[in-house]
């Protein structure tokens, strides 16, 4: 069985398709980021999340299969 990673424990491939997607990379990111109880990263995300933090989720996910964890 496939090894579960970020946006909601789904697998890395649909993870990675997720996050490709602009509009669902935001809206994904945000709410795994409310998820985990990070209220101030949930909301950069959605006020920042279509330039530079889509960027580097999207690398992220690609090179480690995680999106960006920080605050």
């Amino acid at each position: 069985m496939a090894a579960k990673n970020d946006y909601f424990g789904l697998s890395r491939l649909i993870s990675l398709i997720l996050a490709i997607i602009p509009f669902t990379s935001w809206i994904c990111g945000a709410l795994t980021r409310f998820q985990e109880g990070k209220i101030l990263a949930a909301i950069l995300r959605l006020v920042l999340g279509w330039n530079i933090i889509y960027i580097l989720d999207l690398i992220l996910m690609v090179l480690n299969g995680r999106i960006l964890r920080i605050l």
